[in-house]
């Protein structure tokens, strides 16, 4: 993989992992025009070093509010900080019971499936524009909450179908105040990424590849556009801006599904 490619595929990732456009999408669509026909131990190993960026980056903005959890939890009480910790986990839930138990069939999504993708954005900006027309968005996140949000995150492992779309649209359309829902959107899925990239370094298929200037280029790319991405989303869903991020999906969709009608359809 080349310099530029790392570099262009960082700034997809960093930025389309924390606004609602669809991360795996983006990169299934900048793969497909790219003919990017990479060894399959050299895509896991940028899969997995753009995860950690972005991880990072999280972990920066939110610096402040993951050391007050971990402040509470130490108190070894049920506290506000106990509880939230709890719900995060809740959330969990479903996204790793899809990924443990239907691995293998999501695995094959993952296969330049642009029409796919094509119309997981349309359902991920027709979820943007109804999440943007909700009024009353001033209600708290709960356990009943956190299981439906945790559901539209594992729907969200399909390409196409934008993580922080859907889980903070789903968020404010259940009435969830905008800067909680953007917050715990965030929060929620750091787990799952540490998860996902401990399961990827200990699977018999991951080889330590040692294009480090290609890695290094993606890791910087992916890390800064997410600084910017992640500080910049969280302004966008407390303005109430999100139908130009569905306006965008639906035009990235067209895109997807022309491109396929004209070569492979």
């Amino acid at each position: 993989m080349e310099i530029l490619k790392a570099v262009i595929l960082g700034i997809i990732q960093g930025l389309t992992e924390f606004l609602p456009v669809s991360s795996s999408g983006h990169l299934e669509l900048g793969k497909y025009f790219m003919q990017d026909d990479s060894l399959a131990e050299e895509s896991m190993m940028m899969t997995v070093v753009l995860h950690a960026a972005t991880a990072l980056s999280t972990i920066i903005v939110f610096r402040k509010d993951i050391a007050e959890i971990l402040g509470g939890l130490f108190q070894f009480k049920y506290n506000e900080q106990t509880e939230f910790s709890l719900k995060i986990i809740v959330s969990m839930i479903p996204a790793v019971a899809v990924g443990l138990l239907f691995e293998e069939e999501m695995e094959a999504l993952f296969e330049k499936n642009i029409l796919l993708v094509g119309f997981m954005l349309i359902i991920t900006g027709l979820l943007l524009f109804l999440a943007d027309r909700a009024k009353l968005t001033d209600r708290k996140v709960t356990y009943k909450s956190a299981i439906i949000i945790g559901i539209a995150q594992a729907i969200a492992i399909l390409p196409g179908i934008s993580r922080s779309g859907a889980t903070i649209s789903t968020s404010v359309l259940l009435n969830i105040d905008r800067g909680r829902a953007a917050r715990f959107s965030f929060l929620m899925v750091v787990p799952l990424i540490f998860g996902k990239i401990a399961k990827d370094l200990l699977s018999d298929e991951f080889t330590l590849v040692t294009n480090y200037a290609e890695l290094s280029a993606g890791f910087i790319a992916a890390f800064l556009t997410g600084l910017f991405a992640c500080t910049w989303m969280i302004k966008i869903v407390k303005r109430s801006k999100l139908k130009y991020f569905s306006y965008y999906c639906f035009f990235a969709a067209a895109v997807a599904i022309g491109a396929w009608l004209m070569v492979d359809g």
